[in-house]
């Protein structure tokens, strides 16, 4: 299997003109300093109005590509799990997901990554980023550029929400903005489910509260009635914006849900923050992350991911089941990913070790072609045999499978910047 080079999939969903882009980019670009967002807004306004969404499923520490996707039976490096088949014909994965064997109509699984970074914090970093830092350069992760490019200035409810509720390797979950600004920054919830302080104050009475954004809001409106001012502007959005993400407070809430969904979902930690992903999704937040930590298994690797895996085989199934049963899973793409994988040599404590070099992630839903497995490693799985990709070119799948062309250019002063490095490219085969 050789990889496409191809910037668009060719269908009209992604027929976007690069070329019509640049022109009215390079049309404005004198009239922009510091960061200059060169959008053509009829291009933005399309974007929008096919209301994507993405969930992350972060497996923090590195979850093992043998246990999961690409599972080795039989092999010195296989471990003691088999490989079970799936409703799809012909793919297998680990018998620890067999909810999601039954599942894989909507999934598309990459084997083939290789990001050359086995260290948590590079790694984390990379696989956030996309590409490395430069020196003079802060890159957005993918929640932010997601937020920037599928969210609404209007929202009501946040644009960008990570959750990572454990401690171990919190510090390497990359919540940046980088030159797009604070503006896009996560809503990082680190120590419940809920946000702190974002209700209204129970003091202050619904009729007081509004009373009180009324008369700012008259004051305001005779202030910058003869005035010319994007500051002032800037500055009644921000009001507007958090009072509707106050409003969005109940979204946190599942006590909001019928016991029977939060039934489906179980009662663990990670499996109600996927709850909650789902009812920010389809309150049209464009980015959720979910971190589910530590799958950093240097021993007793069998026993770690008996446990892990069996709670994201059930999680995972259950919310593309409620995604699709709500018809969210088309226009919302659910991924998993780990800063890498781990060794297929088994280690002398039953462990495996950091590896980056040859392992797997998931994508479903939204903009994917399911069913399918893109690359493959060898018969061990110690290097990729078909179908590498770096990070960038599985970024520029995913901006490509959301409508997002991996190649627009933000311009940071005069440079002009792409959402991936230069070299990455989408791999056409996953796109739907």
């Amino acid at each position: 299997m050789s990889k496409r080079r191809n910037w668009f999939c060719g269908s009209d969903e992604h027929r976007i003109s690069r070329r019509g882009f640049l022109s009215t980019a390079a049309a404005t670009a004198g009239s922009m300093s510091a960061l200059n967002l060169l959008r053509e807004p009829t291009l933005a306004a399309e974007l929008k109005k096919q209301d994507k969404r993405v969930i992350l499923l972060w497996l923090a520490g590195g979850a093992s590509q043998l246990e999961t996707w690409d599972p080795k039976p039989g092999r010195p490096t296989g471990g003691p799990f088999a490989a079970i088949p799936t409703s799809v014909p012909g793919i297998h994965i680990s018998e620890l997901m067999p909810k999601m064997a039954q599942r894989m109509e909507d999934t598309a699984i990459i084997r083939s990554l290789n990001t050359k970074d086995g260290s948590h914090g590079g790694g984390a970093r990379m696989m956030h980023l996309g590409r490395r830092d430069e020196a003079t350069v802060k890159f957005p992760d993918l929640g932010a550029v997601l937020a920037r490019e599928l969210g609404s200035v209007d929202s009501k409810v946040p644009d960008n929400v990570s959750f990572y509720t454990a401690t171990e390797g919190r510090g390497n979950a990359v919540g940046q903005a980088g030159f797009l600004g604070a503006r896009y920054l996560p809503m990082s919830l680190t120590t419940n489910s809920k946000p702190d302080d974002l209700a209204r104050l129970e003091s202050i009475s619904e009729l007081d509260h509004k009373q009180r954004h009324d008369l700012r809001e008259l004051l305001s409106n005779r202030f910058i009635e003869y005035r010319h001012s994007d500051s002032l502007r800037s500055h009644n959005e921000a009001y507007s914006r958090v009072r509707g993400l106050m409003a969005s407070d109940k979204l946190f809430d599942i006590s909001e849900e019928p016991q029977s969904i939060r039934d489906r979902y179980g009662p663990s930690l990670f499996a109600e923050q996927c709850l909650i992903a789902r009812r920010l999704a389809e309150a049209g937040t464009p980015f959720v992350k979910v971190s589910r930590a530590w799958w950093d298994s240097h021993g007793q690797n069998f026993e770690t991911h008996l446990e892990l895996v069996s709670e994201l085989d059930h999680v995972m199934s259950t919310l593309l089941d409620d995604l699709k049963q709500r018809g969210l899973l088309k226009k919302t793409m659910v991924i998993t990913l780990a800063e890498f994988g781990r060794t297929p040599k088994i280690n002398g404590s039953l462990g495996r070790d950091h590896f980056a070099s040859a392992w797997s992630c998931s994508l479903s839903g939204c903009g994917i072609n399911g069913g399918m497995v893109y690359g493959a490693t060898d018969e061990d799985g110690q290097t990729v045999k078909d179908g590498e990709i770096d990070a960038g070119d599985l970024f520029a799948t995913i901006y490509e499978a959301l409508g997002i062309d991996p190649h627009t250019e933000y311009y940071v002063g005069s440079r002009p910047i792409p959402l991936v490095h230069e070299e990455a490219s989408a791999v056409t085969e996953v796109l739907a």
